[in-house]
């Protein structure tokens, strides 16, 4: 299966709006694409708020699945929240959940939950499911002060966990700071990776366009 886990550096770094980004250009491209989300938190009837799961559904139109796989009510990392719903999160099941969704497609996009070591049980993460799934990570980080250290921790522990990074994606925050437009030169630098990406800020994933083109060139490469 051709796998891929995107991941952030923290929670509401842009994850979703990449990963629907993603799911929408591929499906027009007519990619046979399924877009997961195993474990979603801060899921609550009547929010008002559409849920990552059915947001990530609704860009590939796909028939299943139209939600995460594991949904709770607490806003919490999902070993919080499933524990303080008493639910337990069966990992193995998860994983051959997702083998099944992902059986005939062409690329399965597997969106994590928080940052990318955020832990789903108190034993695993979604560097753990990724690893077991053979699949490759996307980074996610917002371009602004600070992500410098959180995109090479997290760097430094998928290379410590043997995931291949297919390449690191900086979203354009809302509010810029004195180091937006200057990390991406500056992770390269310090990391070596040289697939690093900026999305300019847009409220519609759809409209990213052209600026995708680098990231699915990343995707279309073959895994080494």
């Amino acid at each position: 299966m051709n796998a891929l886990l995107v991941a952030g550096t923290d929670a509401g770094v842009g994850k979703t709006w990449v990963a629907r980004a993603l799911g929408r250009a591929l499906s027009v491209a007519r990619r046979r694409v399924v877009a997961i989300k195993p474990v979603e938190t801060g899921c609550r009837e009547g929010s008002g708020t559409p849920e990552d799961g059915v947001l990530l559904a609704e860009a590939t139109g796909q028939t299943e699945p139209r939600a995460a796989l594991y949904r709770f009510a607490a806003p919490l990392a999902p070993a919080l929240a499933s524990e303080a719903e008493d639910r337990t999160i069966d990992l193995d099941a998860l994983v051959l959940r997702i083998e099944a969704l992902g059986d005939g497609a062409e690329l399965v996009l597997i969106e994590g939950a928080g940052g990318l070591l955020s832990p789903i049980t108190w034993e695993w993460n979604a560097v753990d499911v990724a690893r077991t799934l053979g699949a490759r990570a996307l980074l996610v980080g917002p371009d602004r002060e600070g992500v410098l250290n959180h995109a090479l921790l997290a760097l430094g522990a998928l290379e410590l966990a043997g995931l291949e990074v297919a390449g690191l994606v900086l979203t354009t925050p809302e509010s810029p700071d004195a180091s937006t437009g200057r990390n991406a030169a500056a992770i390269a630098r310090i990391s070596g990776i040289e697939r690093v990406a900026v999305l300019p800020r847009s409220n519609d994933p759809f409209d990213a366009g052209p600026a995708l083109a680098p990231i699915l060139d990343w995707l279309a490469a073959p895994s080494s």
